[in-house]
């Protein structure tokens, strides 16, 4: 049984929690099966009731919390990389006449505030994800909701490409959070709804505020679902429809799987500890110092000795690390509110890197590495940090890794003259790692205006001091020797005095200008309005939705519209 490796380990998060660890495998899946009969894979969800992450709920009508999403998330990875023969993917249920219920009640009923949203966060990328790998890795998924599909559970099917309900006379699908719970659909459903499905206004009115949900033909012909199938030829049908999906994929047949083996880290006091990442902890200041390293030893430059190097190939291992280091901050150091962003090592193996990803991009190997570092450097994005990228003496900031500095809200490079600090443009930088909101981190911050854009693209390929930096508009601010220091710590300073809901606006609304996605509404619109409700009298308040659900209590509202 393979487990991430910790030593050391400290046992408590944020509020004297045991610490949340987002590595599993699936011989540890307590909720999910993973079924590989190639072309098709099969994840059958059956979660176990007393399995749930916390004490307190049972996690009945397959219901889910973080811990099944957890489980998720982790095979959805070994799908990615360990099956390249596996070209669709069907979502169903181990249950009979229910699909998936979504979100614990009940669970979110005893959540944090903070909690809550975290959850909801990570379900959101976990479900961007299997579009994502829709879009750019020749992987496609089918709903196969042979029951009863509500809340969560219908925004789970509404990730995938195809969604198919059983037609038994009493399975639905439903988003019944606003009249139920008083609460949103928080992971993508509304916005899914109308942005992807293209359900009509009214008729997604009446959908999102009745209870019972929609069913059969009404169902299809609301554009809720693809297809009704008779429960006679439902499993027939689904099994066609995965094999028709796959027969498009371009993942190959024959190629052998690379192992996600378990990540080396060390958890301590002082942070989290892996070759390639490592997280700092300040509780004093309030910070969490994120260095990430360069390759040391010679990466491989041809697909064999990438295979070969598999887990332990550089850019694949780097994005793992760091992937497991957001997540473990956001939901175990809540308080550490300020991320610093540094790099170590020499710039000129991480550029060879790029190159390689560049040469190699049509790899399924490479393709899938790229993908992992797209989702990870756009998990940074959507953090409710302050991002701020030092760029010192012995940093790399270069190609893949100067995306960690464009991500940042603000980013210092020392000016030290000669043997100072370098940055490092690569082709990787103008569109490989794409945000949410579908632009490069270069147009985005240039709100896509040619004539900068154009400049910065002039200068790839050779090393940039921190004055051409600046002139090109890539950082902030590049002070000198003599205030360099004061001028950080005071900046540091001041971010830490200030109100850290105020920061979590400004920096949301900030960072993503000008262009809308669907993932951007999910993350910001949709989002921003469940945080709000999450903490309104409403849903949570002692006579809330949320709070009274399942006593026999009726809810009762403050009646102002605000």
């Amino acid at each position: 049984m393979e487990a991430a490796v910790a030593t050391n380990s400290a046992s408590t998060g944020t509020s004297g929690t045991e610490l949340v660890d987002y590595q599993t495998h699936p011989e540890r899946y307590a909720h999910w099966r993973l079924n590989i009969d190639a072309p098709v894979a099969t994840l059958v969800l059956n979660t176990r009731e007393d399995g749930g992450i916390r004490p307190g709920y049972k996690l009945k009508l397959n219901s889910y919390d973080l811990g099944v999403d957890i489980e998720l998330h982790d095979a959805l990875q070994r799908i990615r990389f360990e099956h390249p023969e596996v070209k669709a993917v069907v979502i169903t249920s181990g249950r009979e006449r229910i699909f998936c219920s979504g979100a614990n009640i009940f669970m979110l009923g005893l959540s944090s505030h903070a909690w809550k949203v975290n959850f909801c966060k990570f379900t959101n990328e976990t479900r961007n994800g299997i579009e994502d790998s829709s879009r750019h890795s020749g992987l496609k998924f089918i709903a196969a909701c042979n029951g009863t599909t509500a809340g969560g559970g219908y925004e789970l099917a509404l990730a995938c490409d195809e969604i198919v309900l059983t037609d038994d006379r009493s399975s639905a699908v439903s988003l019944p959070e606003v009249p139920l719970l008083g609460v949103l659909p928080g992971t993508g459903g509304l916005t899914r709804v109308t942005d992807k499905r293209r359900v009509r206004h009214d008729l997604a009115d009446i959908f999102c505020t009745t209870t019972e949900g929609v069913r059969g033909q009404r169902a299809v012909d609301w554009r809720l679902v693809d297809a009704v199938v008779k429960p006679q030829q439902f499993g027939d049908y689904v099994k066609r429809r995965a094999q028709e999906l796959a027969a498009r994929s371009d993942r190959p047949h024959d190629a052998k799987g690379v192992a996600l083996t378990p990540l080396k880290r060390k958890v301590d006091e002082a942070g989290y500890h892996y070759e390639f990442v490592d997280v700092h902890l300040d509780a004093r200041t309030r910070q969490a110092t994120i260095t990430v390293k360069a390759p040391q030893a010679a990466q491989p430059q041809d697909a064999a000795g990438i295979v070969a190097a598999g887990a332990k190939w550089w850019p694949l291992q780097m994005a793992r690390e760091l992937d497991d280091a957001i997540l473990m901050l956001r939901t175990n150091q809540r308080e550490l509110g300020t991320w610093v962003l540094k790099t170590a090592g020499d710039a000129n193996p991480v550029l060879a890197v790029d190159a390689t990803l560049a040469r190699h991009q049509g790899h399924w190997f490479v393709r899938e590495t790229v993908g992992l570092l797209r989702r990870t450097l756009a998990r940074l994005d959507v953090s409710s940090r302050t991002l701020i990228a030092l760029i010192e003496p012995g940093s790399c900031f270069a190609g893949t890794l100067l995306e960690l500095a464009l991500a940042a809200d603000r980013s210092y490079m020392l000016d030290s003259g000669v043997g100072g600090p370098r940055l490092a443009l690569s082709a990787l930088n103008f569109g490989t790692y794409p945000r949410v909101d579908e632009l490069s981190r270069v147009e985005a911050r240039f709100y896509c205006q040619a004539e900068p854009v154009a400049a910065v693209r002039a200068a790839a390929g050779r090393e940039l001091a921190p004055v051409e930096a600046l002139e090109l508009g890539l950082i902030t601010a590049a002070p000198d020797e003599l205030d360099w220091a004061d001028e950080i710590r005071m900046m540091l300073e001041e971010r830490a005095s200030m109100s850290p809901d105020a920061l979590t606006a400004m920096e949301a609304n900030l960072r993503f200008g000008v262009t809308e996605t669907m993932q951007t509404r999910v993350f910001a619109r949709l989002s921003a309005w469940q945080n709000w409700i999450f903490i309104r009298p409403n849903a949570v308040g002692e006579t809330g939705a949320l709070k009274v659900f399942g006593t026999g209590n009726k809810a009762m509202f403050n009646w102002e519209r605000v």
